[in-house]
């Protein structure tokens, strides 16, 4: 395990643990210096899953991250539940972005959805039903007319995520869902969509991005994981001003907000909001998607505010 090199100065300290695939590594660059132009010290690759704890401090590679003036954990791929369980313990001692009580709320659907709920911003209905209620599930199936959808309340790209049409699907679907040891189902009404969905940058509630994605022809959902494909599009107001809002209510500095628009009710519908949206890939540039610049500029901004070097 390689130890850190604390940069020399005596800037603001910000620890930084960013996804390196997919044009990570340059967005860390660019981040990185700019940064350093307002005076910050920066340090990167800190994953917390390579740290050890004890005797009232974190040591991730021998450096004291509780020491620390930010956190900024961007990586969702590599993520633990050892790094999940200190990101908590940090949030009690370092400002981090996004604060443990907004990324908790972002990696569980089901919370997402009733906090969006009851601040009044549009999800499609949701029901969480315990996992001995079978009844239970089956009476959804007929009062939203077989159009039902299963998903994990915890997990990310379409895994594990299908439709149930029918109360008989039940009977061979049990098995399935036994394996999967959760304790309870989480079920969304499935929405009359166009099978293409928008994804909504937020940072600092502010709009810095959009995008969207497209079903392939054979199926209905949107996830790239599950092969869908990346679209350009246009965010208009209505799409930015209920992404703003949902990343709002969950407390979020950055957010990625998936939308799609309902058919039969004629509006937008917040589907989910991800605590660690992406950067454009370099693919995704080439096609115009190129709000990058933008989004390192605001958050920049953000970080820059946080520490006191605006």
């Amino acid at each position: 395990m390689n130890s850190v090199m604390i940069p020399p100065g005596d800037g603001p300290l910000v620890g930084l643990w960013m996804y390196q695939n997919g044009g990570g590594d340059s967005v860390e660059r660019k981040l990185v210096s700019r940064l350093q132009e307002r005076g910050a010290r920066v340090i990167t690759g800190l994953n917390l899953a390579q740290s050890i704890a004890g005797q009232g401090e974190i040591l991730c590679q021998g450096f004291p991250v509780e020491s620390l003036d930010l956190f900024l954990s961007y990586n969702a791929g590599e993520q633990t539940p050892f790094q999940v369980y200190l990101y908590e313990t940090l949030n009690r001692s370092v400002t981090c972005i996004n604060s443990w009580e907004a990324f908790n709320l972002t990696e569980d659907k089901f919370l997402t959805a009733h906090a969006l709920h009851r601040a009044g911003v549009r999800t499609t209905d949701y029901r969480l039903c315990h996992r001995e209620d079978i009844d239970g599930l089956k009476r959804t199936i007929r009062e939203w007319d077989g159009r039902v959808v299963y998903k994990p309340v915890h997990g990310w790209g379409g895994t594990g995520i299908f439709k149930i049409e029918d109360e008989r699907q039940i009977d061979v679907l049990m098995p399935f869902i036994h394996r999967l040891d959760m304790p309870h189902f989480y079920l969304e009404r499935f929405i009359n969509y166009d099978k293409t969905d928008y994804r909504i940058d937020i940072v600092d509630g502010q709009f810095v991005g959009c995008y969207g994605r497209k079903a392939p022809d054979d199926d209905w959902k949107t996830n790239i994981t599950s092969g869908g494909s990346v679209i350009t599009r246009e965010a208009n107001d209505a799409v930015i001003e209920v992404a703003i809002r949902a990343a709002e209510v969950v407390g979020a500095d950055i957010a990625g907000v998936d939308l799609i628009y309902d058919l039969d009710a004629e509006e937008y519908v917040v589907l989910e909001v991800n605590g660690i949206p992406a950067f454009a890939t370099p693919e995704q540039e080439a096609m115009g998607i190129d709000f990058n610049d933008r989004k390192i500029s605001v958050l920049t901004d953000l970080i820059a505010r946080k520490i006191g070097v605006a």
